[in-house]
């Protein structure tokens, strides 16, 4: 599932008629995390498939990284429970719809582990403090408590789960896929730039983006009063 996952999100990044994700599960999971028994089990082949779906990855698939390099919209649509690494996804993704009934939960340190790679993704959401205390209690938050620590950022009924996400994602394709690839880029990217060299870097990402196809027709169509058709 990690190759597969991985494949999928380096073809929704490489290719310009994906304008955005949505990951969904079906059953009482979204996701259960790591499968332990591999852990308890150094040198089983588990993983390995007799025959592959997906090309094999160049190297050791990190979600964190996947999520965190993908630079289009991700929504989560979240239908069960999240656990473990689990996270990863969610904390991920640009928006988390999720069910009423769903919950959340970091149990590593139940089986004398911890949740390093979450842990890095908590922190870009909400207060150390708060990021930690997940990590350290093993609490089982329910989707009203995801959302008020900024983990989830919608909660509906079960029921209107897909509807929220389909009008969601309805919104999301009225606007310019090239100017929110280069937000979302840039969003990463200034993680790593010093303070004093953000502003410069933001002016130049703008500089750059008044130069593409789709800037140049958003202005087009805002000076003759019409919706714009975005390229691909």
């Amino acid at each position: 599932m990690l190759h597969e996952l991985a494949y999928a999100l380096a073809y929704a990044h490489h290719t310009p008629e994906v304008w955005l994700v949505v990951l969904a599960a079906t059953g009482t999971t979204f996701c259960a995390g790591m499968d332990l028994k591999s852990l308890a089990q150094p040198g089983s082949p588990v993983g390995e498939l007799e025959s592959a779906s997906v090309p094999a990855p160049s190297g050791p698939v990190r979600i964190g990284e996947l999520m965190a390099g993908l630079h289009k919209p991700c929504i989560a649509q979240v239908q069960g429970s999240v656990y473990a690494g689990g996270f990863l996804l969610v904390g991920g993704s640009t928006y988390v719809v999720a069910a009423e009934s769903a919950t959340f939960s970091l149990p590593e340190v139940k089986r004398g582990l911890f949740p390093f790679q979450v842990l890095a993704v908590l922190l870009d959401i909400m207060p150390a403090r708060t990021a930690l205390d997940l990590c350290l209690r093993a609490r089982t938050l329910t989707a009203a408590d995801a959302k008020a620590v900024g983990l989830v950022t919608d909660v509906v009924p079960d029921q209107a789960l897909a509807e929220a996400v389909g009008q969601l994602t309805n919104e999301l394709k009225q606007f310019s896929p090239t100017a929110m690839q280069f937000g979302l880029r840039a969003a990463q990217q200034l993680k790593s730039l010093p303070s004093g060299e953000q502003q410069a870097f933001l002016y130049d990402q703008f500089q750059q983006l008044q130069q593409t196809a789709d800037a140049k027709e958003g202005m087009a169509a805002f000076l003759e009063k019409r919706k714009p058709e975005w390229g691909l």
